[in-house]
């Protein structure tokens, strides 16, 4: 035990202490009853950490060393999340480079910087020479991820890490879809997608967010054919005039009077002349605008809806960067069209409004208007609507006896907080499509399939070629298909690989599958699978959560956990979410450096499950001095040396263990409950009540070197490390250092029955420093010392009888000369008379 206990470098010395003993390394060989197995959130790898990650990652090491304790091996990987755009824009940026997959590799590149200085702008590098960045790049942001961890004091075993673009993470995630593919839960499909014109990529559904947008109402004139009525025109609201060359029908409510002498009837779209029909559909809006709307191939998601139900033609003008197309759809008049081919979305919009002024086809000005418009979640631009080929793998959007079974698993899954599974059913029941897992990237888990060519060197896309599992991982751009030899890529009758990559969520939904060693380690994989815990945010239940709850069932039959334990978000100041995108985020080096790292393990366990929680200095500052007086109360209770053999057998000593004992009893129950911020309120409440009033109490038979005394403090010290010791890893191995063989994250979690406190009764701990309290603030009100001599101390109440049993403590704690109790049917009351 050191002469001045100090936080100061405890991280350091533990650190290395636990990695060299192995004190959080897994045992494989214990049975799966005995065994618990955490499906880590991989971080992504795309910069730094912030305080968000933290709070989170700290919820689930509580967890994780209360399971550890309760004699539960633990299987706690770490992985990193280190594919997919943000990887992607980091590399961009800190190496000043853009990836061009048509460019050849090149085995001497250097980037032309490095740390994001320098102009703008990207050199053009190939897809090899990019990922080959892409993966220098995370490699070293893991070793700082890793640094940041230990440091915090997660008891991850660090033998049992994994990427997402490892070589198992790879075949892992091809294998998946693989299968997928063979049981016709994978399918390629053209068709309508939601398009992110900057990355050049599909978005899938769950990857989209609303937006308010500056927008404006256009109304423009339809002409209907002629002795139809009404001036021979039907006027359109619309914020998307551009788009008037990708008309194909016009839309109105059945119901709608004013439109119900038109179903079935042509109008010809302004500018251009186009011949479209007028059609009725129950999603039209009556009270929008003026009632009918133009549907164009495509505008936004209704816009899709409408096409597939009424079995519309198809007309694209939009192309895969943004701007209208060269060329016109076919049936569109070249002559107008020639005026919009290649603009942007804005330039176009601005040059149609000034034709259709010039040729009388607006109605005023246009209106400002703000709307809801869709965005990738990563994405700076709203999203257009293309038409291409991509991937989907089936999730119950479009098939209603595999969403039940979802839905069914969602409630056969215990959620914590329980709240949280409506989020889960929500987006099951909101889902209107298959999802979308390729992304036209380039670092990422490769689509593991070739297509063969026909003899014009067309592909072949409803043949595809697969390899074996055996073979796994692929890369098709770079490896071979069976059968096939390198010269004949891209040549007649030979075949080409497919260029995209998986969604990341498409290789993260598989973590359990990644970490588990699933048909590559079948002796861990049945150890651990069906993982017990899958913790996480609870924005992401939408796409990490439900995804792999899919997959699993596709593979497996089965949930891939058993609980779900979902965190809130950090907070700034001002009530928004903190995150680097927004760039009001915390980074935690200096938080852990300043306060260390038990006080802001304090603050982030401090935050309720599922609840959202700001960031407070404040809280943190409460974790260092609670860490610091657990450093100094431990220091007194050790300094009363355990001679012979000692029994607690004063009744405020067995009162203290039995208030003890229902804490053990609370925080267990708490923490079976996934409620650690419980269990560490009701650890922390009896602490200080233990410091504050017990420990004063029996502070002189403990220097007498009272048997009872000496039992009892040093019993309780033994078990309030135990419960501190999920939050507070460092002071409480560095307390149990100074007087205990082992760890005590490899101790045993305490029990009730062990306190021994048998016929205790807490209400004399309680009535005896209440009394105590009264005492001490005559004292402080009068301005004297905790030490001045009280002449008489008067005690009248109905727990005069608990008062009694320890009154001589008391009359010490409180410097009493002359002391008074009686017993009276009322309310405590306390009189006291200071001496002089």
């Amino acid at each position: 035990m050191p002469e001045k206990p100090t936080l100061d470098g405890l991280e350091a010395v533990w650190v290395a202490r636990w990695e060299a003993d192995g004190t959080y390394r897994f045992d494989r060989t214990r049975n799966r009853d005995e065994i618990y197995s955490i499906d880590t959130p991989p971080p992504t790898v795309s910069g730094s950490l912030h305080v968000g990650h933290v709070f989170s990652y700290t919820h689930t090491d509580t967890i994780a060393r209360y399971q550890r304790m309760r004699g539960r091996e633990v299987f706690y990987p770490m992985g990193w999340d280190d594919n997919g755009l943000p990887t992607e824009r980091r590399v961009q940026n800190y190496f000043g480079v853009r990836c061009d997959p048509s460019l050849p590799y090149d085995p001497d590149f250097k980037p032309p910087r490095r740390g994001g200085g320098g102009s703008g702008e990207q050199v053009p590098i190939s897809r090899r020479n990019f990922i080959e960045l892409c993966e220098q790049l995370t490699a070293e942001d893991e070793k700082a991820f890793e640094e940041l961890w230990r440091r915090l004091g997660l008891s991850v075993d660090w033998s049992l890490t994994y990427a997402t673009i490892g070589d198992n993470a790879r075949a892992a995630s091809q294998r998946a879809f693989l299968r997928n593919l063979a049981r016709g839960e994978a399918y390629l499909a053209e068709a309508p997608t939601l398009w992110d014109v900057t990355f050049r990529t599909a978005v899938a559904q769950a990857e989209l967010e609303d937006r308010e947008w500056p927008g404006a109402f256009h109304r423009i004139a339809f002409e209907l054919p002629s002795g139809t009525g009404e001036g021979d025109r039907v006027w359109i609201d619309t914020t998307r005039p551009e788009l008037l060359p990708a008309c194909v029908a016009l839309v109105a409510h059945p119901d709608d009077e004013r439109y119900q002498p038109l179903f079935g009837k042509t109008a010809r779209t302004p500018i251009f002349g186009v011949e479209v029909p007028i059609l009725a559909h129950h999603l039209a809006e009556p009270d929008k605008g003026t009632g009918i709307v133009m549907v164009c191939t495509f505008g936004d998601v209704t816009d899709v809806t409408w096409w597939r139900e009424l079995d519309l033609p198809t007309r694209p003008v939009i192309g895969w960067d943004g701007r209208l197309l060269p060329e016109p759809p076919d049936g569109v008049p070249a002559e107008p069209y020639r005026e919009l081919a290649g603009k942007t979305v804005t330039a176009a919009r601005e040059r149609i409004v000034e034709m259709l002024r010039e040729a009388g086809l607006m109605d005023g000005e246009p209106r400002p208007v703000r709307r809801p418009v869709k965005f990738y979640e990563k994405g700076d631009r709203p999203l257009e609507i293309v038409t291409t080929r991509q991937w989907y793998i089936r999730n119950g959007g479009r098939d209603p006896e595999l969403r039940r079974r979802l839905l069914e698993l969602g409630r056969e899954l215990e959620w914590h907080p329980p709240h949280m599974r409506v989020r889960y059913e929500n987006w099951v029941e909101g889902l209107s499509g298959d999802w979308l897992i390729s992304r036209q990237r380039f670092f990422g888990v490769p689509i593991p399939v070739w297509y063969p060519l026909d003899d014009k060197g067309d592909p072949i896309y409803d043949k595809p070629i697969t390899p074996p599992e055996s073979a796994l991982p692929v890369d098709p751009s770079t490896d071979v298909p069976p059968g096939y030899t390198e010269d004949q890529r891209g040549k007649p009758n030979g075949f080409i690989g497919d260029p995209d990559v998986m969604d990341t969520w498409a290789t993260s939904s598989l973590t359990p599958q990644i970490a588990g060693g699933w048909e590559r380690d079948d002796d861990l994989f049945k150890r651990v699978f069906p993982m017990d815990l899958r913790p996480q945010a609870h924005e992401i239940i939408r796409t990490w959560l439900f995804s792999t709850v899919l997959r699993s069932h596709l593979e497996h039959g089965t949930l891939p956990w058993k609980h779900a334990a979902i965190s809130g978000w950090i907070l700034d100041p001002d009530r928004k979410k903190m995150s680097k995108s927004k760039g009001n985020v915390v980074t935690p080096m200096a938080l852990l450096e300043q306060y260390g790292s038990d006080a802001v393990r304090y603050w982030a366990a401090s935050g309720r499950p599922g609840t959202d929680t700001a960031f407070d200095i404040g809280q943190i500052k409460i974790g260092r001095r609670l860490a610091i007086k657990i450093l100094n109360v431990s220091k007194f209770v050790l300094g009363f040396p355990a001679k012979g053999d000692l029994k607690v057998t004063e009744p405020i000593d067995r009162s203290m263990l039995a208030g003890l004992a229902a804490v053990v009893k609370d925080a267990t129950e708490a923490f079976e409950g996934y409620d650690y911020t419980r269990a560490l309120e009701r650890t922390e409440r009896f602490f200080w009540s233990f410091c504050d009033d017990y420990v004063e109490l029996v502070k002189a038979r403990a220097y007498a070197g009272d048997p009872s005394a000496v039992a009892a403090l040093r019993r309780a010290l033994d078990v309030m490390l135990r419960l501190f010791a999920p939050f507070l890893p460092f002071v409480t191995e560095e307390v149990w250092s100074w007087w205990r063989e082992g760890s005590v994250h490899r101790a045993a979690w305490p029990t009730p029955e062990e306190l021994e406190a048998g016929d205790g009764d807490p209400a004399v701990l309680d009535a005896v420093a209440e009394v105590l309290r009264h005492v001490r603030r005559t004292k402080s009100e009068a301005k004297v010392s905790m030490r001045a001599e009280v002449s008489r101390l008067v005690v009248t109440g109905e727990t005069a009888d608990l008062i009694r049993q320890a009154q001589d403590d008391l009359c010490a704690a409180g410097n009493v000369e002359e002391f008074v109790l009686e017993h009276a049917n009322s309310p405590l009351t306390v009189v006291t008379t200071l001496a002089g």
